[in-house]
């Protein structure tokens, strides 16, 4: 007796709405499924983001100020034992300031910004990096946070995670339909990491001579997890 066309499909949507399954020609005695995986693992950098800015009378004092700002950034960061070449920074932004109450909006002044980024594989240079950067009135809106650098080992086991949920949805279905799952066929993966944790860094407050300082925000805490995750889809061989 010839043996009955069966095609199966179990689609698992993606958690992303926006994500599209791929178009792919279904054949007979195939099953088609789709799933997703997860690996959570520490971060293993922190990433500080900071601004440097001065304001002046002249475009060339406001300048002059912001290269000071930067001299004491690099500085800070040697202390550290930290290579400034490690920090990246963008290009210096010059804009005029206007007094608006005046009916000639006439210029009253300069201010010169520019953005910084520095990644950190040894955590331990967060605390005392922030703090003498606010100490010398450098990166008054500091934010950081942990990210994942090197994503390929998260990714594979995101992957392997995925693939294993697929391959056993295809399995229950080969069984409920009183076939034998065969080999794969066919297969398309996508990988996503999570997004990043933002967390400020706010400046300590002034504390009275003698006093003992307060530890800094991070201190004794455990940064949070990244996620990576994976979507695959996969058709099989039915026996």
């Amino acid at each position: 007796m010839k043996a009955a066309v069966l095609i199966l499909s179990a689609i698992l949507a993606l958690t992303a709405a926006h994500a599209q399954v791929p178009t792919i020609n279904a054949l007979p005695n195939t099953i088609y499924v789709g799933a997703d995986g997860k690996c959570e693992t520490a971060p293993d950098t922190a990433q500080i983001q900071f601004n440097i800015g001065a304001q002046a009378d002249t475009a060339k004092e406001a300048y002059d100020q912001a290269s000071k700002l930067a001299e004491v950034t690099r500085q800070v960061l040697r202390t550290n034992g930290v290579d400034p070449k490690s920090a990246e920074i963008g290009f210096f932004s010059l804009n005029p300031q206007y007094n608006w109450k005046d009916q000639k909006h006439k210029i009253i002044g300069y201010q010169v910004t520019t953005s910084v980024t520095l990644k950190l594989k040894d955590f331990s240079k967060i605390a005392p990096i922030t703090q003498q950067l606010a100490d010398a009135s450098v990166g008054e809106s500091q934010s950081l946070s942990y990210i994942l650098d090197s994503t390929e080992d998260a990714k594979s086991k995101a992957v392997a995670d995925a693939y294993r949920r697929a391959r056993s949805s295809a399995q229950s279905l080969a069984n409920a339909s009183g076939r034998t799952l065969g080999e794969l066929s066919y297969a398309s993966v996508d990988t996503q990491e999570n997004v990043r944790i933002y967390a400020p860094v706010m400046r300590r407050t002034a504390v009275a001579m003698g006093a003992a300082q307060a530890p800094a925000p991070t201190e004794e805490f455990s940064p949070q997890d990244v996620t990576v995750t994976a979507h695959v889809n996969a058709m099989f061989v039915l026996k």
